[in-house]
């Protein structure tokens, strides 16, 4: 472990990359060993990140949470686009219910809510930190100078802005939706100067994605929702 920090101390790429790109390769994983191995894969992806963000955290100086009104704004819109543009256009993928608990554990209440949980709090928790450092704060300045490092987080650009909110994008099966998001968070991170006000956006948009879903999943909805997971 001590190589490992002294290796991302010495890296403000990798302690910024490093982390996103591992959780990425273990989403891949997930489902490989079997239908329930999603699950658990998931949980095991959860605790892997978290690991990373405790390691990482000392070095990141801008992976802290900032509470704002437009925060709290900003991720409730996303939350409302993202289930407004749950409508046809070609998607990446075919509409994926893996995550439809009740096809697993329907006779098991406690592992549906167990895993339930556990979707939620990687969602919420984890996922806004290693993203939102990946791509507000590495990946937009990366592409907007060779300074990086030292170039201000409200600097604005058109490519960099453009790309960034692309490639957030169509890393979501929902890429229309997932291009919005990158923009108004990239937008969020332009008017505040912190990477924290998107870390708390993106957190109540997955919270408040999660609850849809769950809330949705019971069975008495028109459509569940569990394609959004």
């Amino acid at each position: 472990m001590n190589s490992l920090t002294a290796i991302l101390k010495a890296s403000p790429l990798l302690a910024r990359a490093l982390p996103f790109v591992v959780f990425l390769l273990l989403t891949s994983c997930q489902g490989s060993l079997g239908p329930e191995s999603h699950f658990w894969v998931y949980l095991a992806k959860c605790l892997v990140g978290a690991w990373m963000i405790w390691v990482t955290w000392p070095l990141v100086s801008e992976m802290r949470w900032r509470i704002s009104f437009e925060a709290l704004f900003a991720g409730t819109l996303v939350f409302m686009i993202w289930v407004a543009l749950d409508v046809q256009y070609p998607k990446l993928s075919q509409p994926d219910d893996s995550w439809n608990l009740p096809d697993h554990f329907d006779n098991a209440p406690a592992m549906y809510w167990f895993f339930a949980g556990v979707r939620i709090a990687g969602s919420t928790l984890l996922v806004p930190m290693l993203e939102e450092v990946f791509y507000r704060s590495f990946l937009y300045r990366y592409i907007l100078a060779p300074n990086w490092m030292f170039t201000a987080h409200n600097s604005f650009a058109v490519k960099p802005f453009l790309i960034t909110s692309i490639i957030f994008g169509f890393t979501h099966q929902h890429w229309l939706a997932g291009i919005a998001c990158g923009i108004i968070y990239q937008l969020l991170v332009i008017r505040t100067n912190r990477i924290g006000d998107a870390i708390t956006a993106h957190a109540v948009t997955n919270l408040l994605l999660g609850l849809w879903v769950i809330t949705q999943g019971f069975g008495y909805a028109e459509k569940e929702q569990w394609h959004f997971w």
